[in-house]
């Protein structure tokens, strides 16, 4: 009796792969990724523009650890000198408007004029998980290929509106290197604008034609710090349906008071994805920088840009530093099991933490 055949479905065992790189070398590599490097070698990185010292420099000011506190204090103060010398562009719509196809068009152009643009964008983090995609490089292919661009996705984390919580310090350390122009995008989740706009220069609010949004965007409030509207996606069918669009919202911001600034805000249309009508936003606010600062409004804008940092990083510091008190951390426990026993209140547990410090 003839034996069985083995079933054409059975896993057969494949050819061994080669390692690409040999042990050792891989293990040198692993050494030099989880060493972080000295302050002075970072810093002295950044001032020469190098993208991996501006990344990891990032990174250490983003981190909470309290062992790079000290290291991103050093950088950012080394680098305060060399800042201030660029066009912070923030940049704001619903999720689906086209922001990162729209940056990327943007960032090519402002590149073509000879200037370096750095890209801060905002990624939503899960309330469940904490975890964030940061996609935006992977949706802009020709961008990032680009020398003078700089593109830094972060991951909103707990922080209001979803804007990164070093967000600011992240514009200085690519200011100092010596990218002219920061585009400051956020998640367009609702309360971001006031955060962005704060922050930012020029406030760039992106809409959609036809999606029936024009009166709510004037209930919100948005429109007030808007200094241009862009209705994007301007293309194929959509070209009518944006063209009233950009009627409607030009007749909403007349119902405005002028603003301190003597700039009028105006409504633009493009299609990002056929590129066009981006170089007419470029000058627009190039037209608007020149206007601010011949009135003087642009410098006294940064010294409230100033002021707004100084109040946030009182609130932030002040809320890191109650959670990381070890008497705090005890007590936090104990009283979350109180309310979850129904024992206390949430008003009487926080009065009791509080006193703690």
């Amino acid at each position: 009796m003839k034996k069985k055949k083995n079933s054409a479905l059975e896993e057969k065992k494949g050819i061994q792969q080669p390692n690409s790189l040999s042990n050792s070398v891989a293990e040198e590599l692993k050494k030099k990724r989880k060493k972080t490097p000295s302050s002075s070698k970072l810093i002295q990185g950044i001032l020469t523009s190098d993208k991996t010292a501006l990344s990891r420099s990032i990174t250490i000011i983003e981190s909470t650890s309290p062992k790079h506190q000290q290291q991103a204090k050093e950088i950012i103060d080394a680098c305060l000198p060399q800042a201030n010398k660029s066009i912070r562009i923030g940049i704001t719509g619903v999720p689906g408007v086209g922001k990162s196809t729209f940056i990327e068009q943007f960032g090519l152009l402002i590149i073509q004029k000879n200037h370096k643009v750095a890209i801060l964008t905002i990624d939503p983090s899960s309330s469940i998980s904490g975890g964030s995609i940061l996609g935006d490089k992977t949706r802009m292919e020709e961008l990032v290929k680009e020398p003078n661009a700089f593109i830094r996705p972060s991951a909103s984390g707990d922080s209001l509106g979803g804007v990164a919580r070093k967000t600011r310090e992240a514009i200085i350390l690519c200011e100092a290197a010596g990218y002219d122009v920061i585009l400051i995008e956020t998640v367009g989740v609702g309360q971001s604008e006031t955060a962005v706009h704060s922050m930012t220069d020029f406030f760039l609010l992106m809409k959609l034609p036809g999606a029936g949004d024009e009166l709510q965007g004037i209930k919100r409030g948005i429109m007030e710090m808007a200094d241009s509207i862009v209705i994007n996606k301007a293309d194929g069918n959509n070209k009518t349906a944006a063209k009233l669009a950009k009627t409607e919202f030009n007749r909403a911001l007349h119902l405005y008071p002028n603003k301190d600034n003597d700039w009028i805000p105006k409504t633009i249309t493009c299609s990002a994805l056929n590129n066009e009508g981006i170089a007419e936003i470029w000058e627009l606010i190039s037209e608007y920088i020149a206007i601010t600062k011949e009135n003087g409004y642009f410098l006294e804008k940064r010294k409230e840009q100033n002021k707004f940092w100084l109040l946030q990083t009182i609130e932030s510091t002040l809320k890191s530093d109650f959670y990381n008190h070890p008497n705090v951390k005890l007590e936090l426990e104990k009283q979350m099991q109180l309310l979850s026993e129904n024992k206390t209140t949430p008003f009487e547990a926080a009065e009791i933490l509080l006193k703690l410090i």
